[in-house]
């Protein structure tokens, strides 16, 4: 697919073209995830499956972490190509590619090492314990691939191309799926083999990216003499990407101090907590997905001067995640039951009857998200990365205190709730702030 120029023909059009394709990738993305939750719990065990929930949390913060700084550094290629400064573009590509290789490599290594003893402080259950830090250890050693693919695929989508990344992203979550399938519900092995058949996924999505830029989009090409870090580019990457990075990682910091909450309660509420939170990232998804594609369209836009088209273009995303709000909310609530039974073992209506009543609440509680997400990817797409992690920052903490006053209380309602008190305090911070920055910008 060629570059798309959003400065210029149907804003609806761009928004769509671009979140749809984006949609699908990051849905594919949580596959790996949720492929290994189904078949650890359909043939290892609950245990298997309390396991990787407990290590889920600590593996999206990295994850997380790693798109927050190629998203970053999205924002600023996007702002380069909707000027038409390639010279900057391809500059920048290779200043976020040059700093991730050792970013990705130490992360890889710390994360070898400090596994067991986080998930020990986390207060993972003893019977859990050895499972979850081995699952969480080979998880760590694909950072470098998850940040190659990201790196990449985010200088595709800042010039408009999110569908060849969703190509590869599909492929490999196929490999992932047929290699469990395989190795785990067909002869049998364990819990390393979910790990290691998500890492070679990982990096068969990362390699066809990368062969691809040097096939068919020469602007993004980086040859021999061009691989160089550009000081200032770096420092405004690190200035976006950090922050970015901060604001991305809040979500799942949350989470992993949620699930110090949870963990105290039992195997079953574990289980339970680790399938909702399979199912919410999905609901999650396509709004996040639309805000990536305003933050592009902005970005682009602001890059060419277009102040009335950025203003258009936000309002036009916002009904999209409204419009998807409604959708997503009749679905989850009316297949809750069976989206909960993907999870769990049969003989195990406990779980499922846990993890029902709290989607019932949830579905209603998703229209909070599409409005912060679509008011986060405005002001990524304007340069505005302070607003963002505030917002998130309070939404988190809010999250957090609540769930550990309600939980004991009322158990897995207490973290719906939560959201859903934390979701509306990010809106009342983000909402009057929205109208001051643009009289600001006049």
């Amino acid at each position: 697919m060629a570059a798309v120029n959003m400065t210029e023909g149907k804003i609806g059009r761009h928004l769509i073209n671009y979140s749809v394709p984006l949609i699908l990738g990051n849905l594919f993305q949580l596959t790996y995830n949720a492929v290994d939750s189904i078949i650890a719990g359909r043939f290892i065990g609950k245990e298997a499956l309390a396991a990787e929930g407990t290590a889920s949390p600590v593996m999206n913060i990295v994850i997380l972490g790693i798109s927050g700084i190629c998203m970053g550094a999205s924002v600023l290629m996007s702002e380069f190509y909707g000027a038409g400064q390639k010279e900057k573009l391809k500059r920048e590509m290779s200043t976020t590619v040059l700093f991730g290789l050792w970013f990705s490599l130490a992360v890889a290594a710390l994360g070898v090492v400090c596994a067991r003893p986080l998930l020990a402080a986390l207060q993972v259950p003893q019977e859990l314990l050895g499972l979850a830090s081995v699952y969480l250890s080979i998880i760590f050693l694909g950072a470098p691939f998850t940040y190659f693919y990201n790196a990449v695929s985010a200088a595709l989508k800042s010039v408009g191309d999110s569908k060849t990344p969703l190509k590869f992203l599909a492929f490999s979550s196929i490999l992932n799926a047929v290699l469990d399938l395989i190795f785990i519900g067909g002869l049998g092995f364990g819990i390393v083999c979910s790990a290691v058949t998500t890492v070679i996924a990982e990096a068969a999505s990362a390699l066809l990216c990368i062969v691809y830029v040097y096939r068919k989009i020469p602007m993004l090409q980086l040859r021999r003499g061009e691989f160089a870090v550009d000081g200032g580019l770096l420092k405004k990457t690190l200035r976006y990407g950090s922050i970015t990075a901060l604001q991305q990682s809040c979500q799942p910091i949350g989470k992993l101090l949620i699930q110090g909450a949870v963990n105290p309660l039992g195997v079953d509420m574990i289980a339970a907590f680790n399938a909702v939170n399979r199912i919410d990232d999905y609901a999650f998804t396509p709004e996040q997905s639309i805000s990536h594609g305003i933050t592009t369209f902005v970005a682009q836009n602001r890059g060419a001067g277009k102040r009335e088209r950025i203003r258009a273009g936000f309002r036009r995303g916002l009904t999209l995640e409204f419009c998807y709000w409604v959708l997503i909310c009749l679905t989850v609530t009316i297949f809750r039951r069976p989206l909960m039974s993907l999870f769990v073992p049969e003989g195990n209506e406990s779980i499922v009857g846990l993890g029902s009543g709290y989607l019932a609440m949830m579905a209603v509680f998703y229209i909070f998200p599409a409005f912060t997400n679509g008011m986060q990817g405005f002001f990524r797409g304007m340069g505005n990365m302070s607003i963002t992690l505030l917002g998130t920052f309070i939404q988190t903490s809010l999250r957090v205190i609540f769930v550990y006053l309600l939980t004991p209380r009322i158990g897995l309602p207490g973290v719906a709730y939560a959201c859903a008190i934390g979701w509306s305090f990010m809106l009342l911070v983000e909402i009057p702030y929205y109208f001051w920055f643009m009289r600001k910008q006049g």
